[in-house]
């Protein structure tokens, strides 16, 4: 089958600069065009396709499930959605779970856990500390949240509510909200994933635990693109050894079915009550069984230490091959999440790379992301560095 493919479209909405290809099929790391020509798959659907395409198991779970039940409501009670959630407060810590539908939902869903939880305690203008460079979604209230102007314009007036603060540096959070008394929660992703790949360090996790504690504040992580293994761990912050009070999950928890989860501990479990917060769609029957499969399949297969380790080649692979050019800044990231930041805009590499036969994205305009599958082996790992480095190379050198 040939198939043309326009630059835009005359009948979508136009609010993707859209690449000029379309995916037809794909299976493991790799996907085939409607042309017929093969990609390795460096994105991952944007960190959602955990097991990566067509999954041998997965597939015929979902088959099954569609030909008994896709959706009920939120009337009656959907089995899956109890042992998804027991799985997920197995894995977390944490103790009762919200599904939902996307990343943004379960932020939004996040963002009104923590304002309730400020109007129990008698605070009538309850307020969250966020982060610059901070992505949390596209809604008024989440895109309020985000520390990104480009994303914000033309939307005002935004939010109220926030107080941004720089990564990493505790004193400066301490100055922003001192005296302050009402601060209710710090909401933050572990890694940064549109702002650049930007790490939290984990002595810093661990004094932000500590801070909220002492102020009774919710420690409220965005997991959304940076948890479900990405890093090696079921979640990026438990590599500094500590619990948030509420976790948001999407992307990958459900390997390309949409599904969002909000993971609550003791601090926030109790907060919303019938009534408080709800969705037409979350938790309906496929999604919850594609959540239960996609953990249970990640852990058959033992994809945990294999985005560590195959993340680990990945990287120093990648820090080898560009050491020494002045044009690459940072190769940075955990797992299977990396980040490689050029000292000047690059977002023609998405486009180059699709040429070569690369799925990848530019974030923060400068910023080249490789999040895909958590099935990657070593050997696909080492075929994208050489289509990817002599990429770099080049664009550098212009």
């Amino acid at each position: 089958m040939t198939a043309h493919i326009e630059a835009a479209s005359p009948h979508t909405m136009n609010t993707y600069a859209r690449l000029p290809m379309a995916v037809d099929h794909g299976r493991g790391c790799r996907v085939v065009d409607v042309n017929g020509k093969s990609y390795l798959d460096g994105l991952g659907g944007i960190a959602v396709n955990t097991l990566g395409h067509n999954h041998p198991k997965l597939v015929p779970a979902l088959q099954d499930q569609i030909g008994k039940i896709i959706h009920s409501s939120n009337y009656y009670h959907v089995p899956n959605a109890e042992v998804l959630a027991k799985k997920l407060t197995e894995l977390s810590g944490l103790t009762n779970v919200f599904f939902c539908c996307t990343g943004l939902e379960a932020n939004e869903a996040a963002l009104k856990l923590a304002r309730k939880f400020g109007h129990d305690k008698g605070i009538a203008n309850p307020q969250i500390v966020v982060y610059e460079k901070a992505f949390h979604g596209r809604s008024i209230a989440t895109l309020s949240a985000t520390g990104n102007p480009k994303i914000q314009k033309g939307f005002e007036p935004l939010v109220e509510g926030f107080i941004r603060v720089p990564m990493n540096d505790i004193e400066a959070l301490k100055k922003a909200t001192e005296g302050n008394p009402n601060v209710v929660a710090v909401f933050f992703e572990t890694i940064q994933g549109e702002g650049g790949i930007n790490p939290m360090r984990i002595d810093y996790l661990q004094q932000l635990r500590q801070l909220c504690d002492e102020r009774d504040w919710l420690m409220m992580i965005d997991e959304v693109q940076c948890g479900m293994g990405r890093t090696g761990k079921w979640f990026a912050h438990q590599w500094a050894g500590i619990k948030p009070d509420v976790m948001p999950l999407a992307k990958g928890l459900g390997s390309g079915v949409p599904i969002g989860a909000v993971v609550a501990g003791p601090k926030a479990a109790n907060i919303f009550q019938p009534g408080n917060h709800g969705t037409t769609f979350g938790g309906n029957p496929l999604a919850m069984r594609a959540g239960v499969e996609t953990i249970r399949i990640m852990e058959e297969e033992g994809l945990l230490d294999n985005a560590a380790k195959v993340g680990a080649h990945l990287k120093a692979a990648l820090q080898k091959a560009l050491a020494g050019n002045p044009g690459v800044k940072d190769v940075r990231g955990q797992g299977l999440m990396i980040g490689i930041e050029l000292a000047r805009p690059c977002g023609v590499l998405a486009q180059r790379a699709l040429d070569a036969g690369l799925l990848l994205s530019v974030t923060a305009d400068s910023v080249v992301r490789l999040v895909p599958p958590l099935i990657l082996t070593e050997a696909e790992a080492d075929e994208m560095v050489g289509i990817l480095v002599p990429l770099i190379e080049a664009f550098l050198k212009e």
